[in-house]
């Protein structure tokens, strides 16, 4: 059977591969021409070293990033990107630690930069605003994935089992102890279903220093 040929896409995407099945550490030009089922060598030909893998890499994971829909208005258009670079970095979080590390950007992570400035702007937020925007709307996205990634219990649907096993003396922790119960106790929170309502006090946020 004649072997596809190889591409840079295709050494992109099996370093991905590498990434979502054993983390960014086991990325290497051996593992990946492994995952492609050639020699190491033959990878060079399409990537110049391990740097350039990983600035790749960082451009695929911008790749799936939703840029901001131009037709909708600012906030709504912001809410989609900004659920969707959640999404990619909770699918991927591999990618936490990439995507702001590589000094070489490509061309679809100064694509999605550019979008998104560019719905800022057409949402009348300065240059400064909209830098002060983008900053803290990736901080969040970012941060809240991070969290996702390193709870004990499934962010979706577990926070309620961790909380009932959790034994607190109510002297030692009042305030804790009194949040658990009144959070969880009802047994239908999420901590997945946050993203959106700290979002949204966020975006209130931004409306006011848009105003500004």
């Amino acid at each position: 059977m004649q072997r596809d040929p190889i591409t840079t896409a295709r050494v992109i995407a099996a370093a991905a591969a590498v990434a979502d099945r054993a983390g960014l550490a086991a990325v290497s030009m051996r593992s990946v021409g492994r995952e492609l089922g050639v020699e190491a060598m033959s990878l060079y030909h399409h990537v110049a070293n391990k740097a350039a893998l990983l600035d790749g890499l960082a451009d695929w994971v911008f790749e799936r990033f939703e840029p901001p829909p131009a037709e909708a208005d600012w906030r709504t258009a912001i809410t989609a990107r900004t659920a969707s670079v959640r999404a990619v970095l909770t699918a991927h979080p591999w990618a936490l630690g990439l995507v702001d590390s590589r000094d070489h950007p490509g061309p679809a992570v100064l694509r999605h930069y550019d979008a998104v400035l560019g719905c800022l702007y057409r949402g009348g937020f300065s240059a400064t605003t909209a830098a002060q925007a983008f900053s803290v709307l990736d901080a969040y996205a970012y941060g809240f994935a991070l969290t996702e990634r390193n709870l004990p219990f499934d962010a979706a649907s577990g926070a309620n089992d961790f909380a009932a096993e959790l034994t607190l003396p109510t002297e030692d922790y009042p305030h804790l102890a009194h949040l658990l119960s009144t959070v969880t106790g009802a047994g239908d929170y999420s901590f997945a279903a946050q993203f959106a309502i700290g979002l949204d006090i966020i975006l209130d946020g931004l409306e006011r220093l848009r105003d500004g």
